[in-house]
């Protein structure tokens, strides 16, 4: 995938010509518009984003469309699940329920709080960070289905309700939803959720958007997508103005300061640096920007991206509805740059 060459040059330059504010603004527009070239000549049918600068929600764009067959557009709030973008959230949670205000240690042993748990030598920071037991880097996001049992061990409840308590719920995120099963609600679901929770949920999955494959280079709907239950890096829905406001959390003020500091630090392993924080990969773009982000992809339906630049009190969300923003790239391997949406953002944003 190739960048449009005037747009992308006018993108990055156009802060040498304009006065300051004129050229934020005309920087963001510029970048919606390159994003959306980049969209279209991938066939995604819709990508709905948002930056957040110094705290503040500064730019938000629906490109696209969530419907293509009802040309029903993308919007800032279209509601799409995330994948495994959810371990952003997941390990967020764990950290301020768990680690600020509760007693567990990052270092502790998953088998003390969930004793059936088969790698009696791994610690909650090694599965949080993908380190595998032989002590490497190994992205398996799978494997943090254990973490699911620690949170509702630590937090004495079960993990879909202390994620919509705790974080969607505190932080305003009222288009995000515990688990894409919730739009049929169990029995067991209604002894969970209230009437009007679950009615609010309803009503955020009938507005996802449509999950698209690509054949040839073409979208077409795929109804064969299976819904996922809420887990640590599974089953959430939300949207890219909700993921907005939870940066905003995430950097004002929500975890401690020394916490947030370790999630996003790098961690190591045998004496190794590893491309991980604790939910996030982390890596220093250009070799002195330390940045750190994290991805989901639904295969043959969705995807996600964020990414965050702390020294700059910056971040990118962007959410779409094939899985053609992170699936080419493979992001697993711990570089985020082999991205062409993210390389768009950095030499955007970070000269």
């Amino acid at each position: 995938m190739r960048i449009s060459g005037l747009l992308f040059g006018a993108l990055i330059g156009v802060a040498v010509f304009e006065q300051p504010s004129s050229a934020q603004n005309l920087t963001y527009e510029l970048f919606g518009r390159t994003i959306d070239s980049l969209r279209i000549e991938a066939g995604i049918p819709a990508i709905s984003a948002a930056i957040v600068q110094d705290g503040t929600i500064a730019w938000t764009r629906g490109l696209g469309f969530q419907d293509l067959e009802g040309r029903i557009a993308a919007r800032p709030d279209t509601p799409y699940p995330i994948g495994a973008l959810a371990q952003a959230l997941g390990s967020t949670l764990l950290l301020h329920r768990c680690v600020d205000h509760s007693y567990l240690e990052t270092n502790d042993l998953v088998v003390r709080w969930t004793p059936a748990y088969q790698e009696t030598e791994t610690t909650v920071a090694e599965l949080l960070s993908h380190t595998a037991p032989d002590k490497t880097f190994r992205y398996a996001p799978a494997r943090l289905a254990a973490l699911t049992g620690v949170v509702e061990e630590c937090a004495q409840s079960e993990y879909p309700q202390l994620l919509a308590q705790e974080l969607f719920d505190l932080l305003g995120m009222i288009n995000s939803v515990p688990g894409q099963t919730l739009a049929s609600p169990s029995p067991e679901d209604v002894t969970k959720f209230d009437p009007a929770h679950l009615a609010r949920y309803g009503d955020t999955l009938r507005r996802a958007a449509i999950p698209y494959r690509l054949i040839n280079g073409r979208p077409f709907r795929n109804p064969a997508l299976v819904p996922a239950q809420a887990g640590f890096a599974q089953g959430v829905v939300t949207t890219a103005l909700d993921l907005a406001m939870f940066d905003q959390q995430f950097d004002g003020g929500f975890l401690a300061p020394e916490t947030r500091k370790l999630a996003l630090s790098q961690t190591f392993a045998n004496g190794k640096p590893l491309p991980t924080g604790l939910g996030w990969f982390v890596q220093a773009y250009e070799n002195r920007e330390p940045i750190a982000w994290q991805f989901g992809v639904v295969e043959n339906g969705y995807s996600s991206l964020i990414i965050k630049v702390p020294n700059r009190g910056l971040t990118l969300i962007l959410l779409a509805n094939s899985d053609g923003l992170s699936a080419p790239f493979a992001l697993e391997a711990g570089d985020v740059t082999t991205s062409v949406f993210a390389r768009t953002f950095l030499q955007a944003f970070v000269p």
